[in-house]
């Protein structure tokens, strides 16, 4: 089997790379990317090491897109994966890269008639639909409360049933205009799709922002004794995000790309869950167990633009028709960031330092 992941080099596509060919070394492994987000050129160094094929180019490129050859299997893993992307800025390059890019590469499986597995995002859904949920605020955390008026919103999270109905910022968008396509070319070209709305992914080899990679940028500071901040809420650091492991990530796409036909026309949301659900609060806590340093920590009381006070994946869905669920806390998540921190300090620290 041939298999190609876009967006390969970085954090979610080199995971995948690497680990899908620890497991299939008979498979062929192609990892494609621009390399524009810094730390992925890190990347190849460990693909040559386990014969994972590396090919710079573009999913916004048809050139670079029709060069590949021939494959079985697309992971299209290639988005700009920042909510703030658009918001702040001129959103043409988020809509020509998660939109019309993907759909270079949904072309690229009809010529191969090869399986494609579209990762989505949590962020497809509207944003005050879960800022207007009934909330309690509790001593370490927000959390959702079971008297909602929204279907799709409990104690549990946000699930599939949510209206749709709204806005959601130009990277949910592009995501979700993305997944509208994908039904259509399933619909009337046959493709065979898994589409996954996955919440916050962690762990190691993500190079954490401030608009993404949280639990990176969390240990990196707390590693390296920097400051941070709670920003938007009162600044008490309560707003809660579910984490789901890279690890986890990877079984599940390994489920996909082997028995795609459970989810053909399905969508699936898929994070940490409420188990696997932290605060910024507890966030800061947990790595200053694991690193024993307490880190100098601001408050900024105004809220950023397409910020939530709390996202937690309902998991129901995916757990009861196909009996998959997290393996790994948010406790796991931590401690392996910190491991693979020092384990390569001093090539980090010029990038996440």
């Amino acid at each position: 089997m041939k298999i190609l992941i876009t967006g390969g080099a970085g954090f979610v596509g080199s995971s995948l790379s690497i680990q899908l060919k620890k497991k299939y070394p008979n498979y062929s492994i192609v990892a494609f990317d621009n390399l524009k987000r810094r730390g992925s050129e890190l990347s190849l160094v460990d693909f040559k090491k386990i014969g994972v094929d590396f090919i710079h180019g573009d999913i916004r490129n048809l050139e670079d897109i029709n060069s590949l050859g021939e494959f079985d299997v697309l992971i299209e893993a290639s988005a700009e994966p920042s909510v703030m992307a658009g918001l702040n800025s001129d959103p043409t390059y988020v809509i020509n890269n998660n939109l019309f890019g993907s759909i270079n590469c949904f072309n690229a499986c009809l010529k191969n008639k090869a399986k494609l597995i579209f990762l989505s995002t949590s962020r497809v859904y509207p944003i005050n639909r879960i800022e207007n949920a009934d909330f309690e605020d509790e001593e370490t955390r927000f959390s959702f409360t079971d008297k909602q008026t929204e279907k799709g919103i409990s104690k549990q999270g946000i699930s599939e049933d949510l209206s749709l109905q709204g806005s959601r910022s130009f990277y949910g968008t592009t995501k979700l205009a993305s997944e509208l396509f994908i039904q259509e070319y399933a619909a009337f070209y046959n493709l065979q799709a898994a589409i996954t709305r996955f919440g916050v992914i962690a762990g190691p080899r993500q190079m954490g922002k401030t608009d993404q990679g949280i639990a990176t940028l969390w240990m990196a500071k707390h590693f390296w004794n920097q400051s941070l901040k709670y920003i938007g809420y009162g600044g008490f650091g309560k707003q809660v995000r579910d984490l789901l492991h890279i690890d986890d990530l990877v079984e599940l796409i390994d489920l996909q790309i082997h028995s795609i036909e459970k989810f053909n026309d399905k969508v699936y949301n898929v994070g940490g869950g409420l188990a696997g659900s932290a605060s910024l609060l507890e966030m800061s806590g947990i790595c200053s167990q694991i690193t024993g340093n307490k880190i100098k920590i601001e408050s900024e009381i105004q809220n950023r633009p397409a910020d939530l006070r709390i996202f937690v994946t309902d998991n129901s869905k995916i757990e009861k028709e196909l009996g998959w669920k997290p393996k790994k806390n948010v406790e796991m998540i931590f401690s392996d960031i910190f491991s693979w921190i020092k384990t390569n300090e001093e090539q980090l620290k010029l990038i996440l330092k």
